[in-house]
């Protein structure tokens, strides 16, 4: 499970990210910083969990992680619009999403596949 891409792209995104949240300035530290930082804590967590569930369960996982995957953008996209994130650490940041997002993808529809009555 561990050695799946989309397990080591979202710890590469949580290793950049995180010290990226703890620069932002005191006025957004406690508001923002954690709200990123918590965010992409709880993605990977779905993630972890949708790995060791099987079924149903696995399926309600990964539409959690979508969501939860689509959270976390638009807060990296709000830090960028504040000016917390420059282009380039948005840039960076938002194809580590992206590559994520096509792995979750992918991922669903496999569970799909399996489960085409589903």
């Amino acid at each position: 499970m561990n050695e799946s891409p989309i397990f080591a792209k979202t710890y590469d995104l949580l290793l950049w990210l995180l010290p990226q949240a703890n620069k932002f300035p005191r006025a957004y530290r406690f508001s923002l910083a954690e709200r990123v930082q918590g965010r992409a804590l709880d993605f990977q967590e779905t993630l972890i969990a949708a790995g060791k569930v099987k079924g149903d369960a696995r399926t309600a996982c990964l539409r959690d992680a979508d969501t939860q995957l689509t959270q976390l953008r638009q807060t990296v996209r709000l830090c960028h619009d504040l000016q917390l994130l420059s282009l380039g650490q948005y840039e960076h940041c938002a194809g580590l999403l992206n590559e994520i997002g096509r792995l979750l993808g992918g991922w669903q529809k496999t569970m799909q596949v399996k489960a085409p009555n589903g």
